[in-house]
């Protein structure tokens, strides 16, 4: 990263640290872009891809493989974390406009768990709960060869690789993917908690 990156990287000395850095420090971006690091610290902006990418980087400066897992959902977006593990359990560190799919303790013994913990808080606009789907823990390492950590381009080529790897299904086979009758619906006071400091 760059000098001053890898300052900001390292004064972020724990999971928690940096999501409180996405929390408190970045705004949540409406914009169409896929903002790398460096560009986050940049504009001061970030959504889910972008957060996950510079949380996956300063999980990196900590010593953590910079992984990232896509959570993908019906009628609603998907929605991308950046994991760590820690005394063989799974957390997760997130940029999100929703209270409830930000960060999680490093408790979960794999990341089936860690992707199910997100379900009763993921639900559209409508308040239905959209979740379907986990892939696998990507290694950015596979992007090194774009400087993704450092470039000041835009950085496409990873959303584009997460929406054509597999993903494992959420819901029992006997409820389908959710569509038609069997769609699920959160209460109003979860909705309405979730939804606080919405930007």
């Amino acid at each position: 990263m760059h000098p001053a990156d890898r300052v900001l990287c390292r004064k972020l000395k724990t999971p928690q640290r940096i999501q409180d850095y996405l929390d408190d420090q970045i705004e949540y971006n409406t914009a169409e872009t896929c903002y790398g690091p460096r560009l986050v610290i940049r504009h001061q902006r970030a959504h889910c891809m972008e957060g996950a990418l510079f949380a996956a980087a300063a999980l990196r400066s900590l010593g953590h493989e910079p992984l990232i897992v896509d959570l993908t959902a019906v009628r609603d977006v998907d929605h991308v974390l950046a994991v760590f593990r820690q005394h063989g359990c799974w957390g997760a560190i997130a940029k999100s406009n929703y209270a409830g799919l930000r960060f999680r303790s490093p408790v979960y013994r794999t990341i089936r768990e860690l992707a199910i913990s997100y379900f009763e808080h993921f639900y559209n606009p409508k308040g239905e709960k959209t979740l379907r789907g986990y892939s696998r823990p990507v290694n950015l390492s596979r992007f090194d060869t774009l400087n993704w950590m450092e470039s000041d381009e835009e950085m496409w080529p990873i959303p584009v690789y997460l929406c054509n790897i597999s993903h494992a299904s959420i819901l029992p086979p006997s409820m389908g993917n959710g569509t038609r009758g069997n769609r699920l619906w959160v209460d109003k006071r979860l909705y309405e908690a979730g939804r606080v400091g919405m930007k």
